[in-house]
Protein backbone atom coordinates (compact mmCIF):
# COMPACT_ATOMS: atom_id res chain seq x y z
CA UNK A 1 0.00 0.00 0.00
CA UNK A 2 1.28 3.87 -0.80
CA UNK A 3 0.45 6.53 0.89
CA UNK A 4 -2.71 8.49 0.59
CA UNK A 5 -1.26 11.67 1.63
CA UNK A 6 1.73 13.11 1.12
CA UNK A 7 3.64 15.30 3.62
CA UNK A 8 1.83 18.48 3.26
CA UNK A 9 -1.47 17.16 3.09
CA UNK A 10 -0.54 14.83 5.89
CA UNK A 11 0.46 18.28 7.68
CA UNK A 12 -2.67 20.29 6.89
CA UNK A 13 -5.19 17.50 7.62
CA UNK A 14 -3.21 16.92 11.65
CA UNK A 15 -3.54 20.64 11.95
CA UNK A 16 -7.27 20.50 10.78
CA UNK A 17 -8.32 17.79 13.17
CA UNK A 18 -5.95 17.72 15.87
CA UNK A 19 -4.70 21.51 15.70
CA UNK A 20 -3.69 21.28 19.17
CA UNK A 21 -0.30 19.50 18.33
CA UNK A 22 0.48 21.71 14.87
CA UNK A 23 2.84 24.09 16.73
CA UNK A 24 4.73 21.55 18.62
CA UNK A 25 5.30 18.72 15.70
CA UNK A 26 6.19 18.74 12.46
CA UNK A 27 6.37 16.50 9.85
CA UNK A 28 10.20 16.61 8.37
CA UNK A 29 9.78 13.52 6.44
CA UNK A 30 7.42 11.35 4.82
CA UNK A 31 7.55 7.69 2.96
CA UNK A 32 5.28 4.76 2.83
CA UNK A 33 6.65 2.96 5.89
CA UNK A 34 8.52 5.85 7.73
CA UNK A 35 8.26 9.22 8.98
CA UNK A 36 10.30 12.09 10.51
CA UNK A 37 9.05 14.08 12.91
CA UNK A 38 10.36 16.99 14.79
CA UNK A 39 9.14 18.32 18.45
CA UNK A 40 10.03 21.84 18.83
CA UNK A 41 11.32 21.67 22.30
CA UNK A 42 9.70 24.37 24.70
CA UNK A 43 9.81 25.47 28.52
CA UNK A 44 6.69 23.09 28.80
CA UNK A 45 8.18 20.36 27.19
CA UNK A 46 10.79 20.66 30.09
CA UNK A 47 10.94 19.03 33.56
CA UNK A 48 13.53 20.06 36.43
CA UNK A 49 16.61 19.35 35.62
CA UNK A 50 16.62 21.17 32.16
CA UNK A 51 15.44 17.67 30.23
CA UNK A 52 12.99 16.93 28.23
CA UNK A 53 10.42 15.53 29.67
CA UNK A 54 8.91 11.76 29.47
CA UNK A 55 5.36 12.79 28.24
CA UNK A 56 6.57 15.09 25.73
CA UNK A 57 8.57 11.86 24.22
CA UNK A 58 5.68 9.72 24.81
CA UNK A 59 3.72 12.38 22.96
CA UNK A 60 6.54 12.52 20.06
CA UNK A 61 5.83 9.00 19.65
CA UNK A 62 2.55 8.58 19.82
CA UNK A 63 2.15 11.10 17.22
CA UNK A 64 4.88 9.76 14.70
CA UNK A 65 2.58 6.49 14.49
CA UNK A 66 -1.09 8.04 14.15
CA UNK A 67 0.39 10.25 11.32
CA UNK A 68 2.25 7.76 9.45
CA UNK A 69 -1.29 5.49 9.69
CA UNK A 70 -3.33 8.70 8.22
CA UNK A 71 -0.64 9.09 5.58
CA UNK A 72 -1.06 5.33 4.83
CA UNK A 73 -4.93 5.17 5.20
CA UNK A 74 -6.08 8.47 4.49
CA UNK A 75 -8.56 11.08 6.50
CA UNK A 76 -9.75 8.46 9.24
CA UNK A 77 -8.77 10.20 11.99
CA UNK A 78 -10.28 7.84 14.80
CA UNK A 79 -7.26 5.42 15.25
CA UNK A 80 -6.48 5.00 18.87
CA UNK A 81 -3.37 4.38 20.79
CA UNK A 82 -4.03 0.81 22.57
CA UNK A 83 -0.61 -0.15 23.75
CA UNK A 84 3.02 1.49 24.24
CA UNK A 85 6.30 0.31 25.25
CA UNK A 86 9.12 2.99 25.71
CA UNK A 87 12.56 3.09 26.55
CA UNK A 88 14.44 5.38 27.84
CA UNK A 89 17.87 5.46 27.41
CA UNK A 90 19.90 8.60 28.03
CA UNK A 91 19.11 12.25 28.81
CA UNK A 92 17.53 14.17 25.77
CA UNK A 93 18.94 17.96 25.91
CA UNK A 94 16.84 20.65 26.38
CA UNK A 95 18.36 23.61 24.96
CA UNK A 96 17.39 21.24 21.60
CA UNK A 97 14.78 19.74 19.72
CA UNK A 98 13.57 16.19 19.23
CA UNK A 99 13.86 14.73 16.39
CA UNK A 100 11.75 11.00 15.76
CA UNK A 101 12.51 8.48 13.12
CA UNK A 102 9.83 6.07 13.41
CA UNK A 103 9.26 3.17 10.83
CA UNK A 104 5.44 1.73 10.57
CA UNK A 105 6.04 -2.55 11.29
CA UNK A 106 2.24 -3.37 10.57
CA UNK A 107 -0.47 -1.87 8.97
CA UNK A 108 -3.53 -4.41 9.03
CA UNK A 109 -7.13 -4.07 9.02
CA UNK A 110 -7.87 -3.34 12.61
CA UNK A 111 -4.18 -3.10 14.02
CA UNK A 112 -1.10 -1.01 13.16
CA UNK A 113 2.20 -1.29 14.94
CA UNK A 114 5.19 1.41 14.79
CA UNK A 115 8.51 1.74 16.14
CA UNK A 116 9.98 4.94 17.08
CA UNK A 117 13.57 6.03 18.20
CA UNK A 118 14.50 9.76 19.27
CA UNK A 119 17.41 11.61 19.74
CA UNK A 120 18.18 15.36 20.40
CA UNK A 121 18.42 17.45 17.35
CA UNK A 122 22.54 16.58 16.51
CA UNK A 123 23.31 13.50 17.72
CA UNK A 124 23.13 10.30 16.49
CA UNK A 125 22.74 8.63 19.99
CA UNK A 126 19.23 7.47 20.61
CA UNK A 127 17.66 9.31 23.64
CA UNK A 128 14.25 6.87 23.88
CA UNK A 129 12.81 3.89 21.44
CA UNK A 130 9.06 3.76 21.55
CA UNK A 131 6.71 0.49 20.19
CA UNK A 132 3.18 2.03 19.67
CA UNK A 133 0.00 -0.36 18.80
CA UNK A 134 -2.77 1.37 17.35
CA UNK A 135 -6.33 0.00 17.31
CA UNK A 136 -7.91 0.89 13.64
CA UNK A 137 -11.73 2.07 13.15
CA UNK A 138 -13.21 -1.23 10.51
CA UNK A 139 -13.07 0.17 7.22
CA UNK A 140 -17.04 1.40 6.34
CA UNK A 141 -17.86 2.01 9.61
CA UNK A 142 -19.40 5.76 10.13
CA UNK A 143 -16.19 6.01 12.53
CA UNK A 144 -13.26 5.32 9.70
CA UNK A 145 -14.93 7.46 7.37
CA UNK A 146 -14.44 10.90 9.50
CA UNK A 147 -12.68 13.71 8.08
Amino acid sequence: MSLVLNREELSDYMHQIFPQVHRDFVVEDLTEDKITMRLVVEDRHLRPGGTVSGPSMFGLADVCVYAIILARKGRQSLAVTTGCSMDFMRKPDGERDMIAHCTLLKLGKTLAVGDVLMFSEGSDKPVARATMTYSLPPEGSAAAAFG
